[in-house]
């Protein structure tokens, strides 16, 4: 038998926003979309790495958006958490139809649905090979699922952090309104806070750095770009 290639990052976790499940459609879910996703992320975990997943609720409701409308940032917030934890288990199902294990574990304690969020049995999931589908963000008001995702990827003591996005990397603007946009092959946390790239919040980016935990930005929709990027391939920009 061929050896399986020998993988650059064994324990990833993945940050998938919520929008994305949308497909095309901006709001609610694609399941053929969703689908897609899930098949390669399948053929991540066959590869032996060990996966945590923190999906954002734009699809349904960004907390930061409604605030701007009149209400409590904190209620706002709140509800931005409870559409986390609608992904997480539309997730978790669609995974499971393709056959991957997986665990929905919330932040906010509601046990008739998922987990309450425990580190040491989290680890204990990923060790046994299931995906980890950490929702409701840090359970706190204020606190952007960029943060959650980099926060749950330092507890699980992640390789490497994955930002899954619609744009193939980090570039010197936006690139869908600016057509001239420079994309980086690799950059450094401080030039992402000194040009203010937006890449991720700006805590979740100085938790990054503080911790020493590199970044890898690309885009969920190409083929096989997270396999390749847990191989060491270079895909997308890598923050570090």
């Amino acid at each position: 038998m061929p050896r399986a290639p020998k993988l650059a990052y064994e324990r990833i976790l993945l940050k998938l926003s919520g929008e994305a499940l949308a497909g095309s459609g901006g709001h609610g879910f694609d399941f053929d979309t969703i689908t897609d996703y899930a098949k390669a992320l399948k053929e991540v975990v066959e590869a032996g790495v060990q996966v945590g997943l923190v999906i954002g609720g734009g699809n349904i409701v960004r907390g930061s958006q409604i605030s701007k409308m009149g209400m409590d940032r904190v209620s706002a917030d709140y509800m931005g958490m409870l559409g986390t934890v609608i992904n997480a288990l539309a997730f978790q199902d669609i995974l499971e139809r393709v056959g991957v294990d997986t665990r929905v574990m919330t932040a906010i304690r509601m046990e008739e649905l998922a987990e309450p969020y425990i580190r040491r049995r989290a680890m204990r999931h990923l060790e046994k090979g299931r995906v980890v589908v950490f929702a409701a963000g840090t359970g706190n008001p204020y606190f952007s699922t960029d943060t959650a995702a980099v926060l749950r990827g330092i507890q699980m003591k992640a390789d490497v952090i994955i930002k899954a996005t619609s744009v193939d990397g980090v570039y010197s603007a936006d690139p869908k309104t600016t057509p001239n946009a420079r994309r980086f092959s690799t950059i450094s946390y401080r030039d992402v806070m000194k040009k203010e790239l937006g890449v991720m919040d700006q805590t979740a980016i100085t938790l990054c750095k503080e911790n020493k935990l590199p970044l890898i930005v690309l885009d969920i929709n190409a083929p096989r770009a997270v396999l390749k990027a847990v191989r060491g391939d270079k895909v997308g920009t890598l923050v570090s």
